[in-house]
C-alpha cells in the first residue's frame, strides 16, 4: 500500500482543515504536515498559547469529529526544506493543482511513497512548491466552476490514491 504524507499548506478555513483530517484518517494517510498559515489542532509540546490552540482545536474538531486525535500531525515551519528531505528519502512530491503542466488524476499512478500537497482555497498550491514538485495532477471539471473545494479535492485525490490506481 502506498505510504501517503499529506501536506496542508496555506489553507485558511478550520472547517476545510477538519474535513481534510477526517478524510485523511478514513483513507489511511500515514502523516499530515501542516504549514504556512493553516490552522492546526493542538500538538504535543505545542508552543502556541493555550487559548489559541484550544480555540483552533475546537473549530477543527467540529468537522474532523475527533480524527485529529487519530492522526500523526506535525506543523512544519519550512515546507520547502521538508519536501526536499522527503524527496531525498524517495518520496514522490505531487501537487494537486490545475496548471499548464498538470496531468489528469486518472493518468497518474502513485509510487510506493507519496507526498500529496494541497494549497490555498483561492490561489492553490504556491508557485515555489509547484516548482519543486515531481508531478502536478488535476481533477477534471465538467461544470462551469473553475475548481472543487479543497476538502472535496482532497477526498477525490486520496480515494484515487487508495482505490483507483
Amino acid at each position: 500500500m502506498t505510504e501517503i504524507i499529506l501536506v496542508i499548506n496555506d489553507i485558511r478555513s478550520t472547517h476545510n482543515v477538519g474535513a481534510i483530517l477526517r478524510t485523511s484518517e478514513g483513507m489511511g494517510v500515514n502523516k499530515i504536515l501542516i504549514s504556512g498559515y493553516s490552522p492546526y489542532p493542538e500538538l504535543q509540546n505545542d508552543s502556541r498559547l493555550p487559548h489559541i490552540y484550544n480555540k483552533l482545536t475546537s473549530r477543527i474538531s467540529k468537522t474532523s469529529l475527533g480524527a485529529e486525535k487519530m492522526l500523526l500531525i506535525e506543523y512544519c515551519e519550512d515546507i520547502r526544506a521538508e519536501l526536499k528531505k522527503l524527496a531525498d528519502q524517495d518520496y514522490e512530491i505531487v501537487s494537486l493543482e490545475q496548471s499548464d503542466n498538470s496531468i489528469k488524476i486518472m493518468e497518474y499512478t502513485p509510487k510506493d511513497k507519496l507526498v500529496l500537497i494541497l494549497g490555498n482555497e483561492l490561489d492553490g498550491v504556491a508557485k515555489e512548491i509547484l516548482e519543486i514538485s515531481d508531478k502536478v495532477i488535476e481533477i477534471p471539471m465538467l461544470g462551469k466552476k473553475e475548481s472543487y473545494n479543497v476538502a472535496s479535492s482532497a477526498a477525490i485525490a486520496l480515494y484515487h490514491m487508495r482505490f483507483i490506481k
